[in-house]
């Protein structure tokens, strides 16, 4: 586990997008291609924003996502499948192969197919962050540590559908749906680098709590202290509650 503590978002994510870009090519050099995972929300603007600069070769690269709501379309603000759109991949040249979590399938199908899918192609790099209860993708606390499966669905707390609206992706707390689809926490473990962005003081509590509490269900961004090689991005705001930097 390295922790990294930059002044401001910005350097945070250049920081993270840089990181994750070196592990990228790494592993394109070693394998002839890269599996990703790209996390979404405010967390991960900067740190996208630069690995879009990044000097990549994405024709070599598959890209999973951690995450979308159930029966949002993706027309809405808040869609995660249009956020990748528009912030990621039509800003970059084609990629290899790009799986979306489609939350206006059947849930029970599209966490089947997408499950068959990563299975067989195994994470290289995974771009996660920490949400303001401590959630990893949507697993809410008390999250299902216990769970293979790579994709279930799950329901939204009450903590978490205020921090969407407060982030402003919804208009009100009653338009944030109460399900979503989510990569399980196991999955996430599965990937071989795992990069965590957290900008921000509103996620200060989490971040202390992901890195100082023992690891449990109550704070599920903790059990990133049992990954390997999981590399921690805070910004001076997120890291000031943290005993030791």
């Amino acid at each position: 586990m390295e922790t990294s503590v930059t002044n401001s978002p910005e350097e945070l994510g250049i920081a993270a997008g840089k990181a994750a870009a070196d592990l990228i090519r790494e592993t394109i050099a070693s394998n002839g291609k890269a599996n990703i995972i790209l996390a979404t929300g405010a967390s991960q603007f900067e740190t996208l924003n630069q690995l879009i600069k990044e000097d990549i070769d994405w024709s070599k690269v598959t890209m999973f996502h951690l995450d979308e709501y159930i029966d949002l379309p993706e027309s809405s603000p808040a869609s995660f499948r249009k956020y990748l759109k528009e912030r990621f991949l039509e800003k970059v040249s084609p990629l290899k192969a790009v799986y979306l979590v489609n939350g206006e399938n059947n849930p029970e199908a599209e966490c089947k197919r997408l499950g068959e899918i990563i299975q067989q192609n195994p994470i290289d790099v995974a771009l996660v962050g920490i949400g303001e209860n401590g959630h990893l993708a949507f697993n809410d606390p008390p999250a299902d540590f216990d769970t293979h499966v790579p994709y279930l669905v799950v329901n939204l707390d009450e903590q978490c559908r205020k921090q969407q609206f407060g982030e402003g992706w919804f208009k009100s707390i009653d338009d944030v749906p109460t399900q979503a689809i989510s990569m399980s926490v196991q999955q996430i473990l599965k990937s071989k680098h795992i990069i965590c962005s957290v900008p921000d003081r509103r996620k200060a509590q989490a971040v202390k709590d992901s890195l100082e509490q023992p690891v449990s269900n109550k704070y599920p961004s903790s059990i990133l202290q049992l990954h390997p090689d999981c590399r921690f991005y805070f910004d001076k705001a997120s890291a000031e509650l943290l005993s030791v930097v």
